[in-house]
C-alpha cells in the first residue's frame, strides 16, 4: 500500500501545501470518497458530471488524512474546519491525474516484486484472472480489479501492492498510440504478455498493423532481463517478437509453442479440457469456464506461472479454481431454469465468435438464443464485420438471434441472408426492448448468450432474465 509523508507527497506531485502539517503520514489513496479508509489520501477529480471537491466532507468522515484538490475550494476548507482534525493536510495540485500517475510511479520504484503487464485485443481480463489464480496458489498477489486498466487505474493498482506482495499483475488497456508506452513508464513491467492482435480499436488506429505496433509498446518496454509472452498462433506474434529486448516464451495449440495444449475437448457441461504440455511435463486440466478460447488464456497463465517457478501441480490447481471478473463469460442458471452466459462487458468480431462457440458447446434442453448488440470502434469495417458475423450465425447452433442496436441490425441482416428463418430473428432498438422479447420467449432449458460492446449496457438484459417483468404461466 502507498505509504508516505505529506512532505514526500508534495515532492512527488509538485503540489502546494495549503493547510496542515507535512509530517502527517498517508496510507493508501482513493479517488472515490466511498473507497476512503482511515489514513488514506483522497484525490478530488473534476469530471463532466461529478466534482470530487463536493465529497471532501465524506472523505474526511471516512478518515482521510490528506485531500488533493485542483482548486482552493471554499467548501473543502469548510469541511476541514468542521472535521476539526489538525493532522489533515490540504494539498493543491495542478492536475489530479498527473498527481495520481506520479504517486503510482513513485510507489512502483519501491516495489521489489515481479510486475506482469497484460494487454491484447481480446482475452486480457480473463487471462489476468487466470494469472492471478495461478500465482495465488503460492504467492501473495495483487492484480487489476474491475476496469482499472487505464491512466488512473494502473497507478491505483500499483499503490495496492506492498512489501509483502510477491507478484503484481497489471492489465493495460489501449485506446491509441502511445497509451501503453505511457502506462509502462508508470508500471515498469518486468514481464509482458500480449494475448493477440485483432481489429478492436481499428476506428481509432486505422489498421491492424497500427494496432500491433501499439500493443507492441508493452513488448518493447520489458527490459532485457525480463520475459515476453506471446501467442504462437497469432499472426502478429512473430512481428511483435522482433521488437523484444527480453527472451520470448510462446504458448499455443501447436507443437512449436513452449507451453501448449493437446487433446482439447469439451466436457458435458461445456467447459474445456486439455492436456497441458511444457518442459516440466504434462498435466490434465479442466477449466471452470465455458469456451474453447479460454484454453489460450489458460496457457498464457500457465506460461507465466512456470516462468515464476511454480510447479506444474500449482499451475493446474490455479487454472481449475480460477474465478473471473464480472460480465466475462459468467454462466449460471436462473430460477426459471434458463442457462445464462453473461459476456456483456465488451465485444469485437473475434470475441463474438469465441462466445458463440461456447454457446454451441453448452448442452441445451431447449433452444440456444444469442442476444447480440453493437460492436464499437470498428470504423470502416463495422458494416461488413457485423454482416459477416450474422452470415456465420446462420450456419451455427444458434436457434434464435436477437440483435440490439443500429449496427447490430447488420448481424440480423447477415443471418437472414445466410438462411436463418425470419421467425428466428428479432431486431431490437434497445436493451429494454430485447428484455420484453425475452420475457415472452424464454422457456426452461433454454441457453442464452448476452454479448455486446460495453456502451450498449446489455447487463440490463441479464438482470431482466433473473427477474422477468412477466412471470411465466403455471
Amino acid at each position: 500500500m502507498l505509504t508516505l509523508s505529506v512532505g514526500t507527497l508534495l515532492e512527488v506531485t509538485g503540489g502546494e501545501l495549503l493547510d496542515g502539517p507535512t509530517v502527517t503520514m498517508v496510507n493508501g489513496l482513493a479517488i472515490d470518497s466511498r473507497d476512503v479508509h482511515p489514513g488514506a489520501a483522497f484525490v478530488a477529480f473534476t469530471g463532466e458530471r461529478v466534482d470530487g471537491h463536493a465529497f471532501a466532507a465524506d472523505a474526511l468522515a471516512a478518515g482521510a488524512r490528506a485531500l488533493l484538490i485542483t482548486r482552493d475550494d471554499v467548501g473543502v476548507r469548510a469541511a476541514i474546519d468542521q472535521a476539526g482534525r489538525s493532522e489533515v493536510a490540504l494539498v493543491l495540485v495542478a492536475d489530479a491525474r498527473a498527481a495520481v500517475e506520479s504517486l503510482g510511479a513513485w510507489h512502483r520504484s519501491r516495489l521489489m516484486c515481479p510486475v506482469i503487464g497484460i494487454t491484447g485485443s481480446t482475452g486480457k481480463t480473463t487471462t489476468k484472472d487466470f494469472v492471478r489464480s495461478v500465482l495465488a496458489t503460492r504467492m501473495s498477489v495483487v492484480a487489476t480489479s474491475g476496469n482499472r486498466n487505464n491512466e488512473i487505474g494502473v497507478p491505483l493498482t500499483l499503490m495496492e501492492a506492498g512489501a509483502s506482495t510477491e507478484a503484481l499483475v497489471v492489465e493495460m488497456a489501449m485506446r491509441g498510440v502511445g497509451q501503453i508506452e505511457h502506462l509502462c513508464r508508470i508500471a515498469r513491467p518486468t514481464a509482458g504478455l500480449v494475448t493477440n492482435v485483432g481489429v478492436s480499436h481499428i476506428e481509432v488506429l486505422g489498421s491492424e498493423e497500427a494496432i500491433a505496433s501499439a500493443k507492441g509498446e508493452l513488448v518493447r518496454a520489458v527490459p532485457g532481463e525480463g520475459r515476453v509472452f506471446l501467442n504462437a498462433d497469432d499472426a502478429w506474434s512473430e512481428v511483435l517478437a522482433r521488437g523484444a529486448q527480453a527472451a520470448v516464451t510462446t504458448y499455443g495449440l501447436g507443437p512449436t509453442a513452449a507451453v501448449s495444449a493437446r487433446d482439447v475437448s469439451v466436457a458435458e457441461d461445456g467447459t474445456p479440457c486439455f492436456t497441458l504440455v511444457c518442459e516440466q511435463g504434462t498435466a490434465e486440466v479442466r477449466l471452470p469456464a465455458p469456451g474453447r478460447h479460454n484454453v489460450y488464456n489458460a496457457l498464457a497463465a500457465a506460461a507465466i506461472g512456470l516462468y515464476l517457478e511454480l510447479s506444474l501441480d500449482d499451475v493446474r490447481e490455479g487454472l481449475e479454481t480460477a474465478t473471473f471478473s464480472r460480465w466475462r463469460m459468467e454462466t449460471f442458471e436462473s430460477a426459471s431454469g434458463v442457462t445464462v452466459i453473461n459476456d456483456a462487458y465488451n465485444a469485437n468480431p473475434t470475441s463474438m465468435r469465441a462466445a458463440l462457440s461456447a454457446l454451441a458447446d453448452i448442452p441445451a434442453g431447449g433452444r440456444r438464443i444469442a442476444v447480440l448488440g453493437d460492436m464499437a470502434e470498428l470504423g470502416s469495417l463495422a458494416e461488413l464485420a457485423h454482416f459477416q458475423l450474422g452470415e456465420e450465425i446462420a450456419g451455427s447452433a444458434v436457434d434464435v438471434l436477437i440483435t440490439v442496436g443500429e449496427r447490430a441490425r447488420r448481424i440480423a441482416e447477415g443471418a437472414l441472408a445466410g438462411g436463418l428463418d425470419d421467425a428466428s430473428v428479432r431486431m431490437c432498438a434497445t436493451a429494454a426492448e430485447a428484455s420484453e422479447v425475452l420475457d415472452d420467449l424464454l422457456g426452461q432449458g433454454d441457453v442464452v448468450l448476452v454479448k455486446a460492446s460495453r456502451v450498449m449496457g446489455l447487463e440490463t438484459v441479464v438482470e431482466g432474465i433473473i427477474e422477468p417483468r412477466v412471470q411465466p404461466s403455471a
